[in-house]
């Protein structure tokens, strides 16, 4: 079993060598990892009996503030109490190596960014960044951590985010599917592939001709469309031994 996992690698760190234009989509688990709880799993925020669909929906921004609030101020304060692991740092070292020519992420913890990836097409925003959602002025992660996060003109800071209701920001999505409609191969690491536009994503690639390979602890929609799929082994250690088997073929 090893020696498979082991051969599985060596063969994906050939078709990264191989490869003209490959590319990167990541979702919640990749998160999960450095201690961040996702939504989607049977371990998720979605297993308990807080929906986090209504709490993150722009509804709930405008008509429930302090509900909105109160969830937000916790997962801001998850994401500052964490830290990207080794495998976002991988996949930084790749992307600044030409290994990955393009990051697409469905997360909001700006792991990616922090750990030196650029550039990241970032789908659904960034949880550090604030701004004023009457004047759009930016503002700071500490002015939203206050007991009343107000502008001083007045209106509700919150989260650069993408809200259940809103629209996902043209420039990243455009980005996104540019590099996919280039790739030749795309590595889907950590997401349910149940959230569209993200979820299409692969299927433009595969439809393209590029390679698919899924990465995820659980079954998507998408697996029998894969050339490979992996969930018997953490990401990050996953990356690592792709990593190893690179450094191994450069050598």
């Amino acid at each position: 079993m090893e020696q498979q996992r082991t051969n599985l690698m060596e063969k994906i760190a050939q078709w990264l060598l191989d490869a003209k234009y490959p590319i990167v989509l990541t979702g919640a688990g990749m998160s999960t990892e450095s201690g961040l709880p996702d939504f989607r799993s049977s371990h998720g925020r979605w297993a308990t009996s807080v929906d986090p669909s209504e709490l993150s929906s722009i509804r709930t921004f405008i008509h429930r503030r302090s509900d909105f609030e109160a969830f937000y101020k916790k997962r801001t304060k998850e994401v500052l109490n964490t830290s990207p692991h080794k495998g976002h740092e991988i996949l930084a070292q790749w992307q600044t190596r030409g290994l990955i020519k393009g990051l697409i992420t469905q997360n909001v913890d700006g792991f990616h960014q922090r750990a030196g990836s650029a550039p990241v097409a970032t789908l659904h925003g960034n949880l550090l960044n604030m701004s004023c959602y009457d004047c759009h002025e930016p503002a700071t992660v500490e002015a939203f951590l206050q007991d009343e996060p107000i502008c001083h003109c007045g209106g509700s800071i919150r989260p650069d985010i993408v809200l259940f209701g809103e629209m996902l920001p043209e420039k990243e999505l455009k980005q996104a599917e540019e590099w996919t409609n280039h790739t030749d191969l795309m590595l889907v690491l950590g997401t349910s592939l149940q959230v569209s536009p993200a979820s299409t994503l692969p299927i433009i690639a595969k439809e393209n001709g590029a390679r698919l390979i899924i990465v995820n602890e659980e079954p998507t929609p998408l697996d029998d469309m894969a050339d490979v799929v992996v969930n018997d082994i953490r990401i990050k250690t996953w990356l690592e031994g792709v990593d190893t088997a690179l450094t191994q073929h450069v050598l």
